[in-house]
């Protein structure tokens, strides 16, 4: 959502006749700040981000609708060993997210190859995957796109503290609802459109 994010203010700023420059003394933070927003290094917060809303003349909601509509997908993989659990949870996830492109992987090594080449926006991972571990993958995801959010997944809550340790967005007990991963997503730091019908 970053990268989503740092292209719909761009595209705002250059619709409402702003330089970056003219942004930065509306918003009275310097022109690094903005470069940075607009290059997707770094975000606002949810302050920053309706001052921003205020200063293009746009409501909050336009602002990020804005971002999750200005890429025409959502990329989002689920990584998990387990081949039955893994279809189940991809079905879920294509109910509560029907314009995301979603792939499923068993192996974290195919989820790597894949995230080197395609943008991921969002990784749901399952903690153990035989001999390798979902945090090990989350690091890994990161070094290709430090913009990916992951969610864990496991059916171990004991697990939850351990995934705060890391760079997480967030944490889910298998198996998945539709409500939960509804639930998961409005907490993600940028929640983005779903496509389907609110729960």
């Amino acid at each position: 959502m970053d990268a989503l994010f740092a292209d719909a203010l761009r595209k705002l700023r250059t619709k409402k006749g702003l330089t970056q420059n003219q942004l930065a003394s509306l918003m009275f933070v310097n022109r690094a700040t903005v470069t940075k927003w607009e290059s997707g290094s770094r975000l606002p917060d949810a302050a920053m981000i309706t001052r921003l809303a205020k200063a293009l003349e746009v409501d909050v909601g336009t602002l990020l609708s804005t971002a999750a509509e200005s890429d025409e997908s959502f990329n989002i993989i689920m990584v998990d060993d387990n081949k039955d659990i893994l279809s189940y949870n991809l079905l879920i996830l294509a109910e509560v997210v029907p314009n995301a492109m979603i792939a499923g992987f068993n192996w974290p090594q195919e989820a790597i190859e894949y995230a080197k080449v395609n943008r991921t926006d969002l990784a749901f991972l399952d903690i153990e995957l035989g001999t390798a571990n979902g945090f090990d993958l989350c690091h890994a995801l990161l070094e290709i796109n430090p913009c990916t959010k992951a969610v864990y997944l496991t059916a171990y809550p004991d697990y939850a503290l351990n995934a705060w340790d890391t760079d997480a967005s967030g944490f889910m007990v298998k198996p998945l609802t539709p409500e939960g991963v509804r639930r998961q997503l409005k907490k993600l730091r940028f929640p983005f459109t779903m496509g389907g019908a609110e729960a």
